[in-house]
Formats: C-alpha cells, sequence, structure tokens
C-alpha cells in the first residue's frame, strides 16, 4: 500500500486510538460509551498490522479523553496509542500503560468483600503472578486474572 493512502479519513480535532487488538475493538466502543457519542466517529476493524496482525482504529472527532477513561482502557487493552490532534496535526501521543493501582475500575469477585457489601469505590493493585498480569483487591486480598475482571 502506498504510505501516503489513508485506510481512515484524517479528523482536525480530536483522538485517535490505534493498536487495538482487532478481538478488543467494540470492547473499547462500548467501555468509552462511543454508541452514545454525537460528534462524528468512525471505527475500523480488522485492519492488517505488523505487530497485531489485526487491529482496530477509532477516531473521535472533537473529543479529548481523561486519565480516568484511559486507565479503564489499560485493563481492557494495554499499549494501545492514543493520539490527539489538532488542526490535523498530531499534538500528543500516549501509549496507554496499566497503572499500579486501580481505583473504581473494576469490580472484586469475591462476594464476602466490602466492596460488594457497602457504597465504596474499589481499589485493586497491579501485580506480576505466573507470568501473568493480575489484580489484587486492597481490601480481601483476592486475586483475579487481569484479563477476566468485570469493570464496574
Amino acid at each position: 500500500m502506498n504510505k501516503k493512502e489513508r485506510l481512515v479519513a484524517a479528523i482536525e480535532n480530536g483522538t485517535v486510538i490505534d493498536h487495538i487488538p482487532a478481538d478488543k475493538t467494540f470492547q473499547v466502543v462500548n467501555l468509552l460509551g462511543l454508541d452514545q457519542e454525537t460528534n462524528p466517529v468512525t471505527i475500523g476493524y480488522n485492519y492488517p498490522s505488523e505487530k497485531l496482525g489485526k487491529k482496530g482504529i477509532i477516531k473521535v472527532s472533537d473529543r479529548f479523553f481523561t486519565p480516568e477513561e484511559i486507565n479503564k482502557l489499560s485493563v481492557v487493552a494495554p499499549k494501545i496509542v492514543m493520539s490527539v490532534i489538532k488542526g490535523f496535526e498530531v499534538v500528543e501521543k500516549i501509549t496507554v500503560v496499566t497503572p499500579s493501582t486501580l481505583k473504581g475500575i473494576v469490580k472484586c469477585h469475591n462476594p464476602k468483600c466490602i466492596t460488594n457489601n457497602e457504597p465504596m469505590a474499589t481499589i485493586f493493585h497491579v501485580v506480576e503472578s505466573k507470568g501473568h498480569t493480575a489484580v489484587r483487591c486492597h481490601y480481601c486480598d483476592k486475586e483475579q486474572e487481569i484479563s477476566k475482571v468485570e469493570l464496574c
């Protein structure tokens, strides 16, 4: 493909979310509430990618995401790249990484955990466990595989 060809049209201002694993594209759309977005949203799915094989890309005109929204994305699809666009130019590029602590993002799967019985935000610490990334509840110490968590 000619490098000057674009698979998806450029946007003047907004955010481009790129390098999304193809199977996570619509999960990202749902997580960010893009199905309710009033600005133009372009969703590309199953584009060829040297790194991922197939990838998704999302372009959202006139919308910029908060650190909290980016942290939620890190649970679903770490290592995606968010580009902030202003005047058709990339002004900031962020590679999403999972922070060491997740507050109010993940539900605890322990039914006896205080977070499931009292109105309070969950807190999870990200840990490497047996070669996999897991999260450990701050309150009850239960661990769960990050790829299997339920979001709040």
